[in-house]
């Protein structure tokens, strides 16, 4: 059972809260705990009608608001929290494709982790808020075979609930090849089968690859390439298998390989609060040992580790 850790808020009260954010950011210091009670214990559907109640009684845009009175990584957060989900999307891959560096793992954990109707959805938002192009975007930003994939996600083409037993050992054996010969044609054929066959039908496939190379496709693939086409086929085949261990290998990555990345954690918390942070959550404990409460606890602080922790929803047991 796939599930969140943020829920809508019983008895919810759209203008009540409008009202308590606007005496929170109005005063004459920012009540941030406020901002945390209320951001983080609601869905995004109720966050976007608080912001709709606070633009009829302020005449204000709460996002505006929430930019000119917050700072750093803690303003990421209840900033990030205001957006709908596609727009969230749409925002972190404008700025990991437009920033001063490529953000290829931005691109890399939103591309491959997504559902048709989500990246369709996403490309719409994208369209919407910075009149451009995402596949465009992609084209011009990044290069290669990393790009093929990319661009190959992007459309949105994998085929859904779909699967025949019959073609499985032969796409392993396509698979295999590839990691074999490693010409630009067999790389092509590798990601066309990876970006655009089911998750049922790929379930076989690699119960497939195994069989015939007596390996497993993670380390075929890791074995065969590198650089960030690597990874992506990687975060592929791991999405296939498991998102919610995807993303708790993600964030203990981005929590310890790098002395806390922000970004991907913010961006991670925000973007599964509502889908599957409770089973990430889960897999993190399995995995690591600790938990991925204490793990925020241990290297974030303030409100920004608060608005955190408040998303991640611990429980006693987790500090």
């Amino acid at each position: 059972q796939i599930q969140g850790t943020i829920f809508p808020a019983p008895n919810f009260n759209p203008i009540m809260d409008a009202q308590l954010l606007g005496g929170a950011l109005q005063g004459i210091s920012c009540e941030k705990d406020v901002l945390i009670d209320i951001l983080t214990q609601r869905c995004n559907s109720q966050r976007l009608m608080i912001a709709e109640a606070y633009r009829d009684m302020y005449g204000r845009d709460l996002i505006t608001d929430l930019k000119e009175n917050l700072s750093h990584h803690f303003k990421e957060v209840m900033v990030g929290l205001m957006y709908p989900p596609a727009s969230y999307d749409a925002h972190e891959l404008w700025h990991a494709l437009k920033g001063e560096d490529t953000e290829e793992k931005c691109l890399i954990d939103i591309l491959a982790s997504r559902s048709n109707m989500e990246i369709f959805q996403m490309k719409e938002a994208y369209l919407m808020q910075y009149n451009n192009d995402l596949q465009q975007d992609i084209d011009s930003e990044t290069s290669g075979h990393f790009r093929d994939t990319l661009m190959n996600l992007a459309q949105g083409t994998r085929m859904e609930g779909y699967a025949d037993p019959s073609t499985a050992a032969q796409d392993a054996m396509i698979l295999w090849e590839a990691c074999q010969q490693k010409t630009g044609e067999h790389k092509n054929m590798l990601q066309m089968i990876l970006c655009n066959k089911s998750y049922q039908q790929l379930w076989m496939v690699f119960q497939e690859f195994q069989n015939i190379s007596g390996q497993d496709i993670v380390d075929a693939i890791n074995e065969c390439y590198d650089g960030y086409f690597q990874e992506l086929l990687v975060a592929i085949v791991l999405c296939v298998r498991d998102k919610p261990s995807y993303f708790a290998y993600r964030l203990y990555n981005a929590i310890h390989d790098f002395g806390f990345h922000n970004k991907t954690v913010i961006r991670i918390l925000i973007a599964r609060s509502e889908i599957d942070l409770m089973n990430i959550r889960r897999r993190y404990k399995e995995r690591y040992g600790k938990s991925l409460f204490h793990d925020i606890k241990h290297f974030a602080s303030g409100h920004y580790e608060s608005a955190l922790l408040a998303i991640c929803a611990g429980d006693a047991e987790d500090y």
